[in-house]
């Protein structure tokens, strides 16, 4: 991991927070916090505006979204 990794906002809606964590750690991070502050429950998530378009970035590179 280096400074210049790109970096994931993660949101925990019943912490009322928000962290960026550089993405090799995304995975990880969440785990973590999710099991030693909500006992497991999963709440802490990446932002999810931020997955709806790596999402639709997927779907376009697959050709998902081609018009038939």
């Amino acid at each position: 991991m280096t400074d210049d990794d790109p970096t994931v906002p993660i949101v925990c809606s019943a912490c009322e927070t928000t962290t960026r964590v550089p993405l090799p750690s995304v995975a990880d991070a969440v785990e973590r916090h999710n099991e030693s502050v909500h006992d497991g429950e999963s709440i802490a998530e990446v932002d999810p505006a931020v997955s709806e378009r790596l999402a639709d970035l997927v779907a376009d590179d697959m050709g998902l979204l081609d018009d038939g």
